[in-house]
């Protein structure tokens, strides 16, 4: 959801300059903000702007710079500026604080300067701003788009190397079980139980009992159909950041199982590889609408 995006629109009478920035969010946090005349086309903006975006940290700026020929005229309400100028001394002398510089500080006060042209041309700024919102919502959703393509190559390279390394689980697995198998019988031997006194069909019981509960022929499966999910989804036209997120969840589940099970030093290596990757991928998918 990062992107950066400019937009520019000129005609005869003025020029309107917009600038779109976008960082991750679970939500669209739109911060907006309108040249003071078209305060009341906050909402139509804004409406604009979450057709695009949907979501994201959004950060949205106007500049507008009338030309010459067009230069607004400003007015100044004098009877106003006389009382605020009154209020504001008197209010001086009531606390002891110095009056100067209160010329300046009335000249910044409402409604005490204003254009004459603000109502006439609103619909003009608007139409403009409009223009150069667009421009800049499509510069910027190109620029995520080119984001996307770049994050699509890591996903497909994460998930590979995933797939790589359960891959080779699956063809250590039988030789777990093996030397899993030898391990105990060898500490059996090395005990101080007789070798009569061993029930060798009790012991058979108790290690195919014990390998198991080590099996993991369940999660490799729905590991492997995670993984296909999870590609399967990155392709798909519509936005499924979070179907991803949720995905990557349950990779995790069984890759922990899978290690948590996995009695084989070989093997947990291979599980620290898998889940050092998720956790890029999962890093990454906050990146996806």
């Amino acid at each position: 959801m990062t992107g950066y995006g400019l937009g520019l629109f000129e005609n005869q009478m003025l020029t309107v300059r917009c600038e779109v920035k976008s960082l991750n969010s679970k939500f669209l946090d739109l911060n907006l903000k309108l040249p003071r005349s078209l305060g009341d086309k906050e909402f139509e903006a804004r409406e604009i702007i979450n057709k695009v975006l949907e979501r994201g940290k959004v950060s949205v700026g106007f500049e507008l710079e009338y030309k010459q020929e067009t230069k607004k005229r400003l007015k100044v309400n004098k009877e106003l500026a006389k009382a605020y100028y009154r209020e504001l001394y008197d209010t001086a002398v009531f606390l002891g604080a110095p009056d100067t510089d209160l010329f300046r500080m009335v000249m910044q006060l409402p409604e005490v300067v204003s254009s004459d042209t603000e109502n006439e041309h609103i619909e003009d700024e608007w139409n403009a701003c409009q223009q150069a919102l667009s421009e800049a919502l499509k510069s910027c959703d190109a620029f995520r788009l080119q984001e996307g393509l770049a994050l699509l190559k890591s996903f497909e390279e994460g998930i590979s190397l995933i797939s790589e390394q359960l891959q080779q689980i699956a063809q250590i697995d039988p030789q777990r079980a093996v030397k899993v198998k030898e391990r105990i019988i060898a500490h059996l031997e090395r005990s101080d139980i007789p070798p009569d006194q061993i029930d060798r069909n009790r012991l058979e019981q108790e290690i195919i009992f014990y390998l198991e509960k080590l099996d993991i022929s369940e999660e490799k499966v729905r590991l492997t159909q995670h993984l296909e999910f999870f590609t399967e989804t990155l392709h798909l036209p519509a936005s499924n950041g979070k179907k991803l997120n949720f995905i990557a969840q349950e990779m995790g589940r069984e890759i922990n199982t899978i290690g948590s099970k996995a009695n084989d030093a070989s093997m947990q290596r291979m599980v620290v590889t898998m889940k050092e990757e998720l956790e890029k991928i999962k890093e990454q998918v906050m990146n996806i609408l």
